[in-house]
């Protein structure tokens, strides 16, 4: 028998390779996605400092552990001063970008996130990312403006009718394929990404996910298994429902499909940026990270939020890193990149294929 192409891909070899479990074929696989990351992005893997600045969020979205209808036990939102003492410990740590991420916190006003951009910027020089959920255009130009350097919003599911039955609208019709468009037309660098064995996925509608990364031109895709959420409606009756609709097409959450979905993005994408993300270093304490940047990826994003809020920002349970200091999360972090012989990068790690339209 033939064997399945590594390059060149159409959405039927993404489909096939997704379903392959022969450990001998996969390992063509992760050798071939190592092999265009080298050649494409290099051996520094990026470091960028997470700061979790609220887990309030208005929506209801079926999964996550901060939304609407999520069991938090207390509300928090980091004040500017938190945010900046965060920042600079990103800087001291020589980490090029800091991710302001929370909910859609209706507290996070325009004018209140554009001010702590411009202190981040004027102070530290650092690039910054704001991941911060659906945001009106009016926003989202004030922060461009302010120094925001890049936005993720994960898109995280192509399939619409159960992108709908996991993420209520809010205010309006939900398009996060469409913000993203707008952004990347005001200037953004912009990423994406999905959660990986969501209950009511098939395999079929993983293998568009993929597709979808290569033609949007995302310049960072991040990818990682979906973690229930005790409380949310996806660890109860709408998770079985939605699992009984896929039927023996369900794709499994696990680290293996995690790695595979790493290194068919990187082969794709060859120049964008792809972390290793906690989720995965979550459900593979031990590997999970240190795969990732075997098969492809070349991020890492370390957490900076203050102890006292880390372990509120639970968006799903057992977060890797929740127990650690920003100290011994670096550490470790650094000791796992340096001993795959990969170096640290130095500087913001701005996407190659950004960098070339500019």
């Amino acid at each position: 028998m033939p064997q399945k192409p590594v390059e060149n891909f159409d959405k039927d070899s993404v489909l096939a390779w997704l379903i392959e479990n022969s450990p001998a074929e996969l390992d063509r696989l992760w050798q071939k996605a190592d092999d265009v990351r080298c050649q494409c992005v290099g051996d520094d893997v990026w470091l960028r400092g997470l700061i979790e600045v609220s887990n309030n969020c208005a929506r209801s979205c079926a999964y996550c552990g901060i939304s609407l209808v999520a069991p938090r036990p207390k509300i928090y939102l980091m004040d500017k001063a938190e945010i900046m003492d965060s920042a600079k410990k990103a800087l001291e740590y020589g980490y090029g970008t800091v991710v302001l991420q929370a909910g859609e916190d209706p507290r996070i006003t325009g004018p209140w996130m554009a001010d702590i951009v411009s202190c981040i910027k004027r102070e530290t020089g650092l690039a910054i990312t704001l991941s911060l959920g659906e945001r009106s255009d009016e926003e989202l130009k004030m922060w461009r403006e302010a120094g925001a350097d890049r936005y993720l919003l994960r898109f995280e599911t192509s399939d619409e009718k159960l992108y709908r039955q996991i993420h209520p609208d809010l205010g309006g019709p939900s398009n996060r394929i469409a913000q993203l468009e707008r952004m990347r037309g005001m200037g953004y660098e912009i990423g994406t990404g999905i959660m990986i064995g969501l209950p009511g996925q098939t395999w079929k509608s993983l293998a568009n996910d993929i597709w979808l990364f290569r033609k949007y031109g995302i310049d960072m895709v991040g990818v990682g298994p979906f973690l229930e959420s005790p409380g949310t409606p996806l660890a109860g009756e709408l998770s079985k429902a939605l699992r009984a609709s896929a039927g023996d097409s369900q794709v499994p959450s696990d680290d293996l499909t995690a790695l595979k979905v790493i290194a068919l993005t990187r082969l794709l994408c060859p120049d964008t940026n792809i972390p290793a993300t906690t989720a995965l270093a979550t459900i593979d304490p031990t590997g999970g990270r240190v795969h990732g940047l075997q098969r492809g990826a070349n991020v890492v994003m370390p957490n900076v939020t203050p102890a006292e809020y880390r372990s509120l920002y639970q968006t799903y349970p057992g977060k890797a890193g929740t127990n650690e200091t920003a100290d011994v999360s670096r550490h470790k972090i650094e000791s796992q990149i340096l001993s795959l012989g990969r170096t640290i990068g130095k500087g913001p790690g701005t996407s190659l294929k950004y960098l070339q339209q500019h």
